[in-house]
């Protein structure tokens, strides 16, 4: 019941690298570039509690599939769930209540978009980003190597970023600003999930998340 769920909180980074091209037109609530889009949500927790168990500093990762505009109700998501090994019992609860939606807030209505769930696994999981916003990175050592670059280009004034604002598909919930990359590295080994794949040159985006529930 939603009832005994506790009040609790997280807000940090999140960030993707897709199979897209630059922009990817999902946060534009539009189909993917190849009609499917094949990618890695990243999570850090800067500041989060779930009742009286901290979350700060922990770190999420999701693999995702999905063909046709997930925005317009045409599919739902393949997802599997890769959360942070370093968290204790209490904290893989709410990482697990939270991040599957069933803790409320904005993941429930992300919730919705989820058609397959391929696990959760708890694994070692690196996160990094700059505090300009020049890069940013994750891995779990084995399976997953992805970094991105902030985009810019002969227009874009020096230390500025490309930024999109209200983005209609944002991907961490209403009234972002989404920060615009480059992937330097897109690698993902996990064969046995289905999720394989070496690329780099596409697109990712960077935007800070803030929610709460239930």
């Amino acid at each position: 019941m939603m009832s005994e769920i506790p009040k609790w909180t997280a807000s940090g980074d999140w960030f993707d690298v897709c199979s897209c091209s630059i922009p990817c037109p999902c946060i534009f609530a539009q189909t993917p570039t190849n009609g499917q889009c094949e990618g890695l949500l990243a999570y850090h927790i800067r500041n989060g509690v779930y009742g009286e168990t901290s979350l700060n500093g922990l770190n999420v990762l999701l693999l995702s599939y999905f063909k046709g505009n997930i925005w317009a109700g045409e599919t739902k998501a393949i997802l599997a769930f890769f959360l942070d090994e370093q968290s204790d019992q209490q904290q893989r609860h709410a990482l697990q209540m939270i991040f599957t939606g069933k803790a409320g807030g904005f993941m429930a209505n992300f919730a919705k978009l989820i058609g397959e769930n391929r696990g959760t696994y708890f694994v070692p999981i690196k996160f990094e980003v700059a505090d300009d916003l020049a890069y940013w990175s994750a891995t779990i050592p084995g399976k997953v190597t992805v970094a991105a670059e902030a985009l810019t280009g002969p227009m874009t004034p020096t230390g500025k970023r490309v930024q999109t604002i209200n983005a209609p598909g944002s991907e961490v919930g209403p009234g972002t600003v989404a920060t615009w990359g480059v992937a330097t590295s897109d690698e993902v080994t996990v064969p046995e999930l289905r999720f394989s794949w070496n690329r780099k040159g596409n697109s990712s985006k960077h935007i800070p998340f803030n929610w709460s529930g239930p």
